[in-house]
């Protein structure tokens, strides 16, 4: 298993990559979305929050879809540091939103998705993380939730507020949306509309060379501001891999997330998915609790057995990469890049324990 770190936009530079390299990651997972975009109050110095009005924030440029150069100019920028780009997270909403939407502009946004991962596979990135999501990431609060009071991500109950329209995805696609909200759809919908993005979009993966990562829903609740979601139980995972074949169809892993599914069977899921060798990436991270009350802890007090986590993922042969996701921040004048060398510590410790 491979040891890596992931970096949100403004963080794709020199001084982070070093930083990477120096705690002790090989690879780089690289958000290309501005969350952060728009929302004052949704702060660079940790993982995105947002709030119910305005989400996290802007979306990007409709019609500038992520250049070959770009990613390219990424990858080498990233190797020059010692390192390897492994994966690219989320699509931009402003790029896929009516594929979420089934809405008018669906075709050109599937055409969108295409050549995304084209170029993706021409620049040499092996794999997308996606999260197939209306309502995206919503309802996340913070507080002095990890040990010692460290700052820290959790949840203090559901989000039913409505989903405004101009919003998908917890981002401002449409700040010229008229008033109104998203009206609901029907779960079954949810899955045929995945099951049709999948059947267009892994033939072309294939293609290119690059694999489709799925994220379990985050927070994992059957709804979410009035939104059916798709991977909020552990199970859910398998369906989603059923509706197709192809090698491409994968699994963004994240330990957090499905730790906080309320029926259970984290581990099955870690051992069924990497025998299956259906894992693209994990995301390594720990939680106390279940939705909608759970905190995000350190990686070494939550409820998950980090250690045989790994110990199956090992069993099971998989070789690829982890990544802390998020963490608490540490009281110190670098908050995030203290948590991230902490679990980057601990996990390499692990590794070691192990002998892989």
């Amino acid at each position: 298993m491979k040891l890596g770190l992931g970096l949100y936009r403004h963080q794709l530079d020199r001084a982070h990559f070093q930083f990477a390299r120096q705690i002790g990651a090989t690879h780089i997972v690289a958000h290309l979305v501005d969350y952060f975009r728009g929302n004052p109050r949704n702060a660079r110095g940790d993982q995105p929050t947002g709030g119910v009005e305005g989400g996290w924030g802007r979306a990007g440029d409709p019609g500038a879809l992520w250049s070959l150069d770009e990613l390219t100019a990424l990858r080498r920028d990233i190797e020059a540091a010692g390192l390897k780009l492994e994966a690219i997270e989320n699509f931009d909403p402003a790029h896929w939103h009516d594929i979420l939407l089934d809405g008018p502009r669906r075709a050109l946004h599937i055409e969108n998705i295409k050549t995304i991962v084209r170029r993706l596979g021409r620049a040499g990135i092996p794999v997308m993380g996606y999260n197939f999501s209306i309502a995206g990431v919503a309802g996340r609060t913070t507080g002095p939730y990890a040990r010692g009071g460290a700052p820290s991500v959790g949840m203090e109950g559901p989000v039913d507020d409505p989903l405004p329209l101009g919003m998908v995805w917890n981002m401002v696609y449409d700040p010229a949306a008229p008033a109104g909200t998203l009206p609901p759809v029907a779960p079954g919908e949810l899955w045929r509309r995945l099951k049709n993005f999948l059947d267009e979009i892994l033939p072309v993966a294939e293609e290119a060379g690059v694999r489709l990562a799925a994220h379990p829903d985050d927070p994992p609740l059957p709804f979410v501001r009035g939104q059916p979601r798709l991977v909020h139980q552990p199970r859910h995972y398998q369906r989603l891999i059923d509706l197709n074949p192809s090698p491409a169809n994968a699994l963004e892993f994240c330990i957090g997330s499905l730790a906080e599914m309320t029926e259970g069977g984290l581990y099955e899921a870690v051992e069924r998915h990497s025998r299956q060798r259906r894992i693209g990436y994990v995301h390594f991270r720990n939680i106390r609790g279940k939705v909608p009350h759970y905190k995000e802890t350190f990686i070494d007090d939550g409820d998950v057995d980090m250690l045989r986590v790994l110990a199956l993922l090992k069993q099971n042969g998989f070789d690829g990469v982890l990544i802390p996701d998020h963490t608490p921040q540490v009281a110190c004048p670098a908050p995030w890049h203290a948590g991230m060398a902490y679990a980057m510590g601990y996990m390499k410790a692990a590794l070691a324990s192990l002998a892989v």
